[in-house]
């Protein structure tokens, strides 16, 4: 096959024709998070709605690998879990996504306490810390299991996610960025946990590969 051929095929969107059928079971994984000993998977304190709870935000800036490093560093980030969303398979493997046969994007949830940190500045750091005008690639990472990607809980957070990326433009075009933002900006529909060795990855393995590398634009926030 081809170079461009192979290309082509890791960088178009699937059909629900086309898409790999997947499994009715989810992928297994650990109950804890490796960093910080919560739960991966909930019940989380206070839920994850309501004005005294925790809130859920989902980000897609290529490699999960990094993407979930960043956001547990975060103050007033409870959880963090690494996974796949956007697509049409269900319960999709990592050997399946990376076919581009899926549809899904690498996906970090983040579970997070809205007292202590907010939406816009984990935002803040979503567009900083990578490069949202790639397309179906981030750096070397080539497919659409690699694109930018915001999904959203709630149509705060939509709103909140479209104006910060509106301004976010604005400043790249303001530094001289040519290129437009293609970040898929979307409620979510359903998260799927990636495999065990995925979750926390740079926490269990510290030299693992990283390839987060943002446009060097502020966002403001």
């Amino acid at each position: 096959m081809l170079f461009q051929d192979l290309f082509a095929k890791k960088t178009q969107m699937p059909t629900a024709e086309t898409a790999l059928k997947g499994r009715e079971d989810a992928i297994p994984t650990s109950s804890l998070h490796f960093v910080n000993g919560n739960a991966l998977k909930g019940p989380w304190p206070g839920g994850a709605t309501g004005p005294e709870g925790l809130e859920i935000a989902y980000f897609g800036m290529g490699c999960f690998w990094g993407v979930e490093r960043l956001y547990w560093n975060i103050e007033g980030v409870y959880v963090t879990a690494s996974g796949y969303a956007g697509g049409i398979t269900p319960n999709p493997t990592y050997e399946e996504t990376v076919t581009g046969k899926t549809g899904h994007t690498e996906i970090v949830m983040v579970v997070y306490d809205p007292a202590k940190v907010s939406y816009q500045t984990l935002l803040k750091t979503f567009w900083e810390e990578h490069d949202p005008t790639q397309g179906m690639r981030q750096g070397n990472d080539v497919g659409t299991t690699y694109r930018s990607a915001i999904y959203t809980t709630s149509s705060d957070q939509l709103d909140i996610a479209i104006a910060s990326r509106d301004a976010y433009q604005n400043n790249l075009k303001n530094a001289g960025v040519s290129h437009d933002i293609t970040t898929e900006i979307k409620p979510l529909d359903t998260f799927y946990y990636a495999e065990d060795y995925h979750q926390q990855y740079l926490a269990k393995n510290p030299g693992g590969y990283c390839g987060l590398k943002g446009t060097g634009v502020a966002c403001i926030s």
